[in-house]
């Protein structure tokens, strides 16, 4: 069963915040790369192309961690172990990096390349930490 995401989490998920996720790699190597992020309540949200790394990697382990750094005050973050209980393909995948697009960059639609699918990770987290701590 996950834990529920602290109000500091969601805060900096919600801003304009990049993640570093880190995956496993075949070889147990760990695999670490900057992608957008989100959330739906009680799960983080992250969108990938098939094919890529992180999706080769998380086909095989759906262990993830990530790190998220407030841009405004690098001194602020969250880090959070979990893992990946969905991948979800097709139009809602689509739909969602196009709203990651206009969260992150503005424009209304994400330049999909032709013939890309688009893979979107539902996180659920075991383990979340901000720092600084709470009090």
């Amino acid at each position: 069963m996950g834990v529920k995401l602290s109000s500091k989490a969601v805060e900096l998920i919600e801003g304009k915040n990049f993640a570093h996720i880190a995956t496993v790699n075949s070889d147990g190597w760990p695999h670490v790369t900057t992608v957008w992020v989100d959330h739906d309540g009680d799960y983080i949200l992250v969108n990938t192309a098939a094919g890529r790394r992180k999706h080769k990697n998380l086909s095989k382990d759906p262990r993830v961690s990530l790190a998220i750094v407030n841009t405004s005050n690098p001194y602020e973050a969250v880090f959070i172990r979990g893992r990946v209980t969905e991948a979800v393909e097709g139009k809602e995948a689509e739909a969602h990096i196009h709203k990651l697009s206009k969260k992150y960059t503005g424009r209304d639609q994400y330049p999909l390349a032709p013939g890309e699918r688009r893979v979107m990770y539902r996180i659920e987290p075991l383990k979340v930490m901000t720092w600084p701590p709470s009090k």
